[in-house]
């Protein structure tokens, strides 16, 4: 997966704050959609939303079906408006919004022994149970393998000690994570 140039990521975070604010001030999506260049990639992206330093919604999709554009609307303005532990976002509460994208390289099986502490993302899939945690996840919770393991499973409503079963999935996936004021590459 080839890192983003910096005009490329400032892009997708600007698209991703127009379609935030256009959301929660008028009740409306954009009227058209960038399909040129990186929005027209098809990537799996999680938009995570701050607000004076505390999580106020995280929404993604694992694997795109629709082109990053689309992506980053649908999961921007779900993060700021549906993400079901949080009230949606208030308009006085825009001007302390931090945004921060998250790209996701494929998710493949990776063995417990394979994770690496804030390089790999986890997903745990056990038939239409799913658990995702991003890697940024593991390294704010100062989580070891087995809790990031642990953790996995318990959002995806599996037992906790689940991911050590034959027949439960564990897939691991790095990302490109960049934010309002800062850049990181998990790759």
């Amino acid at each position: 997966m080839p890192c983003l140039s910096e005009q490329e990521s400032r892009s997708l975070l600007e698209w991703a704050r127009q379609a935030i604010v256009l959301a929660v001030t008028e009740s409306q999506l954009p009227a058209s959609i960038p399909k040129d260049g990186i929005f027209g990639e098809r990537r799996g992206v999680f938009v995570t939303l701050h607000v004076c330093g505390r999580l106020r919604g995280c929404i993604g999709v694992i694997e795109s079906q629709e082109p990053l554009g689309e992506s980053i609307v649908r999961c921007a303005v779900g993060a700021a408006l549906r993400d079901p532990r949080f009230s949606p976002l208030r308009e006085e509460e825009l001007e302390e919004l931090e945004i921060e994208i998250s790209l996701l390289s494929p998710a493949e099986p990776i063995r417990p022994d394979q994770i690496e502490i804030g390089r790999h993302g986890l997903l745990i899939a056990y038939e239409k149970q799913r658990g995702l945690l991003l890697p940024q996840v593991a390294t704010e919770h100062r989580f070891n393998r087995t809790q990031f393991l642990e953790e996995a499973c318990r959002k995806a409503g599996l037992p906790r000690q689940a991911w050590n079963q034959d027949d439960v999935q564990v897939l691991g996936f790095t990302c490109e994570v960049f934010s309002e004021g800062r850049r990181r590459s998990k790759e």
